[in-house]
């Protein structure tokens, strides 16, 4: 299911976030006097009291698998994916960056780490840290038992504010959404996203999206927000990769150093986004076709703009991009292209793997 977001909203890649200055107004707790914290908690029902005493055993269960993941540009957050020290992220949070510092949720010194891979198109990627020395691994869930209304919490560092968690519910399942493209995001999209009402704000990324056996069954990655609040964040609607997507990807990188296997459709074209006389995007122009692709073998042509895909418009490199994810390697897909001459042409494409 593609994503329709309220018609005006957008989507924030939740991270890297910029560390919080000392003495700051970021977080300022007020209003926790312990005698009416204590007259609240003796009053409360049992089946509140249990499931407090549930958040508080995934809290400590899941917590100390969280990492805060520093590079010379922002921070974001991190899973332990292994006893070896492979670490588990979001390809925004790493941007360009080799070397970076880690530090757990739960303290202690930073340790130094590595990029071992990156896959921008999935928004992954997993880094290893020098000294593994005392990392817990976090346990993964199967993404695909998620029910709609299960109980969850994010855990990361929110504008760096170390091992904070937030609770919500899976709202959705299977959006298809996509990342904006800049500097920071390496404009990824993302098939079968869970979305959360659990609040994931800028450092979140790359973290921990939990169920309530301690399982981790999600990636926060984006955020989405509104321009009617200012550009703000639209509380309550945010985005994780799923656990299966996740840890099939770590597992290959760290198992070949890289991504084997995307399990994605590709057409085999670099484009971009054209605007017709109206001022409208039109479509993608074909900037380069890959030499033996799908695409270059179905006869479409550096020059051509393409403005559909089955039946579907494509007036954006996005909606071309979150079509394809729908899609597997191997799939047949009509194609309609304009020519550069302005002839309107349809050709079957055999669709190709989209390559790490």
């Amino acid at each position: 299911m593609r994503l329709i977001v309220a018609g005006i909203a957008v989507l924030l890649v939740a991270g890297c976030g910029s560390t919080p200055k000392p003495g700051g107004s970021t977080a300022s707790p007020s209003g926790t006097a312990s005698g009416s914290t204590s007259n609240a908690s003796s009053a409360a029902p049992a089946s509140t009291l249990d499931l407090e005493v549930t958040y508080q055993k995934v809290i400590s269960q899941v917590l100390p698998s969280i990492v805060q993941i520093n590079t010379k540009t922002g921070l974001g957050s991190g899973v332990v994916f292994d006893s070896s020290g492979h670490i588990i992220t979001n390809a925004h949070v790493v941007g360009q960056a080799t070397e970076m510092e880690v530090s757990l949720a739960t303290g202690g010194t930073s340790r130094k780490a590595k990029l071992i891979s990156s896959f921008p198109a999935g928004d992954l990627a997993v880094i290893k840290v020098e000294d593994p020395t005392d990392l817990r691994p976090a346990t993964f869930g199967d993404s695909a038992k998620l029910q709609v209304g299960q109980l969850v919490l994010a855990m990361g560092n929110p504008l760096g504010l170390s091992g904070s968690v937030t609770n919500g519910i899976v709202s959705a399942l299977g959006r298809t959404v996509s990342e904006p493209q800049d500097p920071g995001s390496p404009g990824a999209t993302i098939s079968g996203a869970i979305q959360t009402s659990a609040a994931i704000n800028p450092g979140n990324s790359g973290g921990a999206l939990v169920d309530m056996s301690g399982q981790v069954i999600g990636i926060p990655t984006l955020a989405a927000t509104d321009p009617e609040l200012g550009g703000g964040a639209a509380p309550g609607i945010g985005f994780a990769i799923p656990s299966n997507t996740a840890s099939d990807i770590a597992t290959q990188i760290v198992q070949s150093g890289k991504v084997t296997n995307s399990h994605r459709a590709a057409l085999g074209i670099r484009g971009r986004t054209v605007l017709g006389d109206n001022g409208q995007p039109q479509g993608v122009a074909v900037a380069s076709v890959e030499p033996g692709g799908a695409a270059a073998k179905a006869g479409i042509r550096t020059g051509d703009v393409i403005v559909s895909v089955n039946g579907t418009p494509t007036p954006t490199m996005s909606d071309l991009s979150e079509l394809l994810t729908e899609l597997k390697p191997g799939d047949q897909a009509k194609v309609e292209v304009i020519r550069a001459n302005g002839k309107t042409e349809t050709v079957t494409v055999t669709l190709g793997e989209l390559k790490a």
